[in-house]
């Protein structure tokens, strides 16, 4: 079996590397780079480095030369081209990380967009298998600097609780569709263990920091600006929908999940604050 795992270096990529290599099969397994001399030390030992731009997917070919399987995380690059290199390739099975807003909030742009990928694929001829996680804990790396210069963070909707969920439950999902049985045409939706607001998140983040990371919430005109400037101002105003501007019911959810298909309870933010503590020092 040869896996091409995209986002060599990436949250979901560099921890799936690592769970593959662990099973003893990282000479099978390609992680898919546009800079393999920098890819360094995200990959590890026995792993084979390919170079290649998602944005042109006809720098792929030998990338996927001879690969069975692929991991994909849509809206990095040119998804419809990848997916149709892929299938020229003679790939077999796609692992798709899309997103929860296909179910929650389907009139967004960047749900639109996880929906047309996800069409595709299933059009596609090959096997697949889609997660749609929800906000990634690791989405408070945004308050690194806040909270290494002033111990603070300032969101709007702050007592708003989503079910952030763990990169590496997404990795351990993903690794389990690529390496076991029953998850070709599944589709998970992917949550934490439980709702966290930002209030809880900056509460948790002290708690490992040893100190006290205030929590202010600014109002949503405030927060749009940088993010804006950061994303582009159709998804900044769909980001700050999913914070707290338009959540309903399906967003919140908390969805088991990860524990069904891994055996084991999803990770909690804690764990991550507690594994990511120096980003904030």
């Amino acid at each position: 079996m040869t896996v091409v795992v995209t986002g060599a270096t990436g949250n979901i990529g560099r921890e799936l590397l690592r769970q593959l290599a662990v099973d003893g099969i990282g000479p099978g397994v390609r992680a898919l780079t546009r800079d393999a001399a920098r890819a360094g030390a995200a990959v590890p030992d026995g792993v084979a480095v390919a170079e290649g731009d998602l944005e042109r997917p006809e720098s792929l070919k030998s990338a996927l030369d001879g690969a069975r399987s692929l991991f994909l995380v849509s809206g990095v690059g040119d998804d419809a081209g990848v997916l149709d290199a892929a299938r020229q390739a003679g790939v077999e099975h796609v692992v798709l990380v899309s997103s929860i807003t296909v179910e929650t909030h389907p009139h967004l742009a960047p749900a639109r967009a996880n929906l047309a990928v996800e069409r595709r694929l299933r059009a596609g001829g090959m096997a697949w298998t889609v997660l749609r996680p929800t906000q990634f804990a690791s989405n408070t790396l945004w308050w690194a600097q806040s909270v290494r210069d002033e111990s603070v963070v300032r969101v709007p909707y702050a007592d708003v609780g989503l079910p952030a969920v763990h990169p590496a439950d997404i990795a351990s999902v993903a690794h389990a569709a690529l390496t076991g049985p029953g998850h070709r045409g599944r589709t998970y939706p992917l949550t934490g263990p439980e709702r966290i607001s930002p209030r809880q998140q900056a509460l948790e983040l002290g708690r490992v920091l040893g100190r006290e990371v205030a929590c202010v919430e600014i109002g949503r005109e405030a927060a749009y600006g940088p993010m804006a400037a950061m994303m582009g101002a159709e998804v900044a105003d769909s980001v700050l929908d999913l914070m707290g501007g338009d959540v309903n019911d399906a967003l919140l959810a908390v969805h088991d999940t990860v524990a069904r298909v891994i055996g084991s309870p999803a990770r909690t933010y804690r764990r991550w604050a507690e594994e990511n503590a120096d980003a904030f020092r």
